[in-house]
């Protein structure tokens, strides 16, 4: 029997999950009440149903009993049926926006601001995030991403790292995006920009890409950025950091630093201790206007 307990920040995304879950062949049951999450295994282990994949979801709806939650683990674990815990999570102003489109109030708030209930909602499941198996941070995940994400834990089992890669282009000019871990400026390279037929394409076609990749500046910036890359992925793993956003920039965000984030994604594509995304923050931002 494989038992997951599906957590996270409220917010995050788990009910989505869960559904995704049952796509999956889990048998989903959630805001299961902790008393009787042994029970409920219990239960399972001694069914003749087909079903042997089961995921509970606990949150923090769970009030006064969440911290009893400790225990029952504790007591899976040395009965040899202790569940792998998989946690979500988004940064905290993600989940403020979230909460501002749908207009829900957060489970923790009472009179106050939604971000006072995060902060509280995060205090009571630290042990939780503590505990998990896998951490998966949805601040940046399209719903297929999530997916994807969930696939390859479950159904493929591949080991997962709990570090999830966002490489980003962006224009300066429209300001150095917020949320960047590691920062590039490509402006040292020449800016097909300026070339004759040029201008209005962007690092996603084929003419630009020859432009900027014809000068060996460019080949040996990917070299020394990649290199570098390689070596800091495993030690963030190793810390426990699960978003890396490294962000490129040229000017406008559409020629030179699209052209090298792709190449970049190109270069880490495959690995299986992360997950890995492209996103082109400005390229329609610089279009030719007559």
């Amino acid at each position: 029997m494989k038992l997951v307990l599906l957590t996270g920040m409220s917010g995050a995304g788990k009910s989505t999950a869960l559904k995704m879950m049952e796509d999956i062949g889990f048998y989903c049951v959630d805001n299961l009440p902790i008393p009787l999450i042994e029970k409920f295994v219990e239960l399972s282990e001694n069914s003749q149903d087909e079903m042997q994949k089961f995921a509970i979801g606990v949150d923090i709806r769970s009030g006064n009993a969440l911290p009893e939650l400790n225990l029952v683990l504790n007591r899976l674990i040395e009965d040899g049926k202790g569940p792998e815990i998989l946690f979500l999570d988004a940064e905290d102003a993600v989940l403020v926006k979230r909460y501002k489109e749908t207009r829900r109030s957060h489970p923790l708030t009472g009179g106050e601001r939604v971000e006072a209930g995060i902060a509280k909602e995060r205090s009571r499941l630290h042990f939780l995030r503590e505990r998990a198996d896998y951490i998966i941070d949805t601040s940046r995940l399209l719903t297929r991403e999530l997916f994807a994400e969930l696939d390859k834990i479950f159904v493929r089992q591949q080991d997962y790292k709990n570090l999830f890669i966002t490489i980003l282009s962006f224009g300066f000019k429209y300001g150095i995006p917020s949320d960047s871990d590691l920062v590039f400026d490509v402006r040292f390279l020449p800016n097909p920009y300026y070339m004759e037929g040029l201008r209005a394409k962007s690092g996603n076609d084929r003419e630009i890409q020859e432009y900027v990749l014809q000068f060996w500046e460019a080949h040996e910036f990917l070299n020394k950025l990649t290199d570098m890359v390689n070596f800091l992925i495993p030690n963030y793993i190793i810390e426990g950091k699960n978003q890396l956003v490294i962000s490129i920039g040229c000017t406008g965000g559409k020629h030179r630093s699209v052209t090298l984030a792709n190449e970049l994604y190109r270069r880490l594509s495959g690995s299986r201790e992360y997950g890995l995304k492209i996103e082109h923050r400005d390229i329609g931002k610089d279009a030719l206007r007559k």
